[in-house]
């Protein structure tokens, strides 16, 4: 009972670190941020802080990477059905089902993912966002180079920044949307294509 008292007093703290980490960067930016900042909004001693992390790179690195674990994760489990939905005559199927997973993990973590992926926030995550979707769509061999009719490396970084931009817009507008919502909108700009979605029938 105990070590789970203590579990629990872990996992609360932590997510306190976290929350104030969150409302900070939309405030200050993380360049602006100290360890005392955090702290002071967090309500905790600076070495209950730093039992947990090192500094505040460290905190943004290993929140950074279970967001990108979690991904990883999603597409490695999910990976099948859309090469056998776009086998299929179901094209649309494969990709909104794994969109929508991926969209409800988002939503889960919507205040952090704002904040790094706003103005104030760090760059390089969106970085390593493409390259997880390089790797998820060209990493696998689903996408065959000699298929391409436009340089591999063009196709998925149109991919990856249309996604990110479509994300971005999303958390931004408040998530008015849900995230089976958002599946359906990323897939048909997706499958389809943006002047099909915008009208232009092929």
């Amino acid at each position: 009972m105990q070590e789970n008292n203590t579990d629990l007093r872990v996992i609360r703290t932590k997510q306190s670190i976290r929350d104030a980490f969150v409302e900070l960067i939309e405030e200050k930016g993380f360049e602006a941020i100290t360890v005392k900042d955090i702290t002071t909004r967090a309500n905790i001693n600076r070495g209950t802080f730093y039992a947990h992390y090192q500094d505040k790179f460290d905190l943004m690195t290993k929140y950074e990477e279970e967001i990108m674990f979690d991904l990883s994760k999603i597409a490695e489990q999910n990976f099948q059905s859309i090469v056998t939905a776009l086998e299929s005559n179901s094209p649309t199927t494969g990709p909104y089902s794994i969109a929508v997973l991926i969209l409800r993990h988002i939503n889960e973590n919507s205040g952090f993912l704002k904040a790094v992926l706003g103005p104030k926030g760090d760059l390089s995550f969106q970085t390593r966002l493409k390259d997880f979707m390089w790797r998820t769509i060209f990493g696998n061999g689903f996408i065959k180079e000699e298929n391409l009719l436009v340089p591999g490396q063009y196709l998925a970084s149109y991919i990856a920044s249309a996604h990110i931009g479509v994300i971005q817009q999303w958390l931004n507008s408040g998530r008015k949307e849900s995230p089976e919502e958002m599946a359906r909108i990323l897939s048909t700009i997706m499958v389809n294509g943006p002047l099909f979605a915008a009208g232009f029938k092929k």
